[in-house]
C-alpha cells in the first residue's frame, strides 16, 4: 500500500508544478488580443462541469476504495482501483488548470483566467490521498 500512496503523491505533487508551469507559459506565450467573450463561456461551463465531475469521480471511485482498503488493506485489486481513481481525480484537477492556459493564449489576461488555475490547484490539495487506516469502534 505504501507504493500506492507514494505513486499518488508523486502523480499529485507533479501535476501541482505543472500549474505553476502553465502559469509561467501562459504569461511568456499570451498575447493580447481581442478575446472571444463565447470562448470563455464555454470555458467556465466545462470547468463547472469537470468540478463536479471530480466531485462524481471522488464519491464513486476514490471513497468506495477507501473503504474496501479498510477490511482488505493488502488486496491489489483494490489498491489499484483506489490508485486509478486519485490519478483520474487528479487529471480532472489539471483540466481545470488547462483551461485557464488555453484562455490566456487565446488573449485572455491573467485577471480573467486566474480563477481557472487558482481552482485546479485548491482541488489538488483538497484531494490529498488519504492512507484508509482501520477504524476503532
Amino acid at each position: 500500500m505504501e507504493t500506492s500512496v507514494r505513486l499518488v503523491r508523486l502523480v499529485q505533487i507533479a501535476m501541482l508544478v505543472s500549474i505553476a508551469v502553465y502559469v509561467l507559459v501562459g504569461e511568456l506565450v499570451g498575447h493580447a488580443a481581442l478575446p472571444n467573450n463565447a470562448l470563455f463561456y464555454t470555458m467556465s461551463l466545462a470547468s463547472i462541469s469537470t468540478v463536479g465531475a471530480a466531485f462524481v469521480v471522488r464519491r464513486t471511485l476514490v471513497l468506495p476504495a477507501e473503504a474496501l482498503l479498510r477490511e482488505k488493506p493488502s488486496d491489489p485489486l483494490v489498491q489499484v482501483r483506489w490508485k486509478t481513481g486519485y490519478i483520474f481525480l487528479y487529471a480532472l484537477c489539471e483540466a481545470l488548470a488547462l483551461f485557464g492556459l488555453i484562455l490566456r493564449i487565446v488573449g485572455f489576461t491573467l485577471v480573467h483566467v486566474w480563477g481557472f488555475y487558482l481552482g485546479g490547484f485548491l482541488l489538488l490539495l483538497l484531494f490529498s490521498p488519504r492512507v484508509p487506516q482501520k477504524q476503532l469502534r
